[in-house]
């Protein structure tokens, strides 16, 4: 028999952005969790964003920085109360400094499933190749 205990799922609450300026509107302001991964060809980042839309999700690249900004609006309607709530709701923000490694103009963004998967191919100077040797 194996021993479960302590094995059990931990929840991980949402972790509040600290913003560079002050918020205009009012509610929390979250940072995704993100994952990225690294090839010879390109740079991929996997933001989670669960309740947020491609109609609610901006996606900023000015100056090198790239800036995830998205929204998540409560979920019950008019006529139903609120009876308990865990999911919070409010803002998603981050942002990353992009290097001159990322081909900027190529950059492709997907949401699926409230996960975010941004690709950022590598500019072709940065890209490894092999230099074949002509004999003779």
């Amino acid at each position: 028999m194996t021993d479960t205990a302590g094995k059990e799922l931990k929840v991980k609450e949402k972790q509040e952005a600290a913003v560079p300026a002050e918020q205009t509107r009012p509610g929390a302001v979250f940072s995704p969790n993100v994952d990225i991964f690294e090839t010879e060809q390109q740079i991929t980042l996997l933001a989670d964003l669960p309740g947020v839309t491609a109609e609610q999700l901006s996606i900023d690249l000015r100056d090198d920085v790239l800036t995830l900004s998205g929204s998540v609006t409560p979920f019950e309607h008019d006529e139903e109360k609120a009876l308990m709530i865990e999911y919070q709701t409010g803002q998603y923000y981050r942002q990353f400094t992009l290097s001159d490694v990322i081909d900027q103009q190529r950059i492709d963004a997907q949401l699926k499933d409230g996960v975010l998967r941004l690709s950022l191919p590598k500019v072709e100077k940065a890209t490894p190749r092999t230099i074949a040797v002509n004999a003779g």
